[in-house]
């Protein structure tokens, strides 16, 4: 929740997790500049890690809802006050069969699953949130594993979303 560690490049991820029945995972927070409103779960990626396991480990800690990925829908990128890289990955997820939501109460005020035609008229629903619902969910970037590029690189893990 502390941004004052980041320095001035921020590296974030969301996941759209989509499910069977056709409904949205939003989550509504207790803070930031979506304080109140729903939005996509998301959080920082953390050191040693790739964004596809931070989206992961993020949607599950503040939903307990464990995903798949599904691929990269797309990045939103901004400064913030002419100074900050506030940069946010937005990944297409899938999740896993017969779980329970449990809202991470420290952060947030509810989570629950939408349909779209609800989210649609949620006065309270992000910017982002809007977008994404008004724009068709077509190409999405499949992640592509296993790829070594040099063992001189050092890379521990090594991905790509093409």
């Amino acid at each position: 929740m502390g941004n004052t560690d980041r320095g001035k490049v921020w590296l974030a991820v969301s996941g759209l997790v989509i499910s069977e029945d056709g409904k949205w995972l939003v989550v509504k927070k207790k803070y930031g500049g979506l304080k109140g409103k729903w939005s996509l779960p998301a959080g920082f990626v953390d050191q040693g890690e790739t964004v596809d396991e931070a989206v992961i480990r993020e949607v599950a800690e503040e939903t307990g809802i464990h995903c798949n990925i599904k691929g990269l829908l797309g990045v939103r990128t901004g400064v913030i006050k002419s100074e900050i890289s506030d940069n946010m990955l937005v990944f297409l997820l899938e999740a896993n069969a017969g779980q329970e939501i449990q809202v991470q109460t420290n952060e947030l005020y509810d989570v629950k699953f939408m349909l779209p035609d609800e989210l649609k008229k949620e006065k309270d629903a992000s910017i982002l949130l809007h977008y994404l619902l008004d724009s068709p969910i077509s190409t999405i970037k499949e992640l592509q594993d296993g790829i070594n590029p040099g063992d001189q690189f050092g890379y521990t893990a090594y991905k790509l979303f093409f």
